[in-house]
């Protein structure tokens, strides 16, 4: 394989593929990264599980610190106001004259989104919640 860490996606991963190696008497190496120099990572060896270990512990730990920081970061954006995404393309004013429109002149989902220079998917997702017109 080329790297441990695209196999697997924490340290109980790689001890699990490192046994399920061992079981089957498969060599497991490396063909890049810190584990490369290491010619069967399966190797019931005392000094090829201390290594195994370590640079899986600070591979976990550098995993659960990016983890940490992606956290920190999304809220932060969402105390900002800015996490959810881009901003509605109808809304205030214009939302309630695209509502009333459609609700109460009958105006095409088309016509409205011609009218307010959007396209006809923003003037569907406005009408998400308003009651469909009922035929005159």
């Amino acid at each position: 394989m080329s790297e441990l860490f695209r196999l697997c996606r924490d340290l109980i991963d790689i001890h699990a593929v490192r046994d399920w190696c061992r079981a089957r008497g498969v060599v497991l190496r490396v063909l890049s990264g810190p584990l490369s120099n290491f010619h069967n990572l399966a190797a019931n060896e005392a000094t090829t599980a201390l290594i195994v270990n370590v640079i899986t512990a600070v591979w976990q730990f550098q995993h659960d610190v990016q983890n940490e920081l992606t956290a920190e970061g999304i809220t932060a954006a969402e105390a900002e106001g800015r996490y959810h995404g881009r901003p509605p393309a109808l809304a205030g004013t214009q939302l309630e004259e695209v509502c009333s429109a459609f609700r109460d002149q009958g105006a095409s989902i088309a016509a409205l989104a011609r009218a307010h220079g959007v396209s006809r998917a923003a003037v569907r997702a406005a009408l998400a919640d308003q009651p469909i017109p009922q035929p005159r």
